[in-house]
């Protein structure tokens, strides 16, 4: 049976936090992320330089100003929005050019499967702090991207795959500077509040 403290199936937690976990896994994220914008843009013959410079997440990033619960609880809506942009960008991208095997699609998952443990273990901690109940954001309409031309839609792709790196790296910084003990002695009194 799975170490439910891990979070990784035959691993023991090894005394690790919740906050580094979650750091680690967001390291991962990034990589894989930066792996799989490379790819893209080499498959697509596609620059950096012709993706416009504004967000598609519509959360503030997180300010040195706001107390802990706030950059996680701010961090993880920005990631549930990354998931959901994801989700429609792999959609309309099987839809439009069909679904493939190879090793961008195989990464492609892998990044998705990586941003929704993220989002999973971030949640975790923004109860564990006391930080705001979790609200599933909705994305605009705006953001779907219909009747859009085979290059519009890369770009677009390739927009949404820039965004989860930004928030990627965004997440790393967070939880790598987060009050360690403060993280681990709430988590630890919240779990045997919840034994009672």
């Amino acid at each position: 049976m799975a170490d439910r403290r891990s979070g990784v199936i035959g691993q023991p937690d090894q005394g690790r936090t919740t906050a580094a976990r979650a750091a680690a896994i967001a390291e991962l994220l990034l990589l894989e992320v930066s792996n799989l914008l490379e790819l893209y843009s080499k498959r697509e013959s596609l620059s950096p330089d012709v993706i416009e410079d504004s967000r598609l997440v519509s959360v503030p990033p997180p300010s040195s100003q706001l107390d802990t619960p706030d950059k996680l609880w701010r961090l993880h809506t920005a990631l549930l929005q990354c998931r959901g942009l994801m989700e429609r960008a792999i959609a309309k991208e099987d839809e439009e050019m069909g679904n493939g095997t190879g090793e961008y699609e195989t990464l492609r998952k892998m990044v998705k499967e990586r941003l929704w443990f993220l989002i999973n273990i971030i949640g975790e901690l923004v109860k564990a702090v006391g930080g705001p109940a979790v609200v599933t954001p909705s994305l605009s309409d705006s953001l779907e991207p219909d009747n859009l031309s085979v290059f519009e839609l890369k770009l677009w792709v390739f927009r949404v795959f820039t965004e989860v790196d930004y928030w990627a790296k965004t997440a790393v910084a967070i939880l790598q500077a987060l009050p360690k003990e403060r993280v681990r002695n709430t988590r630890y009194r919240s779990t045997r509040s919840s034994r009672r």
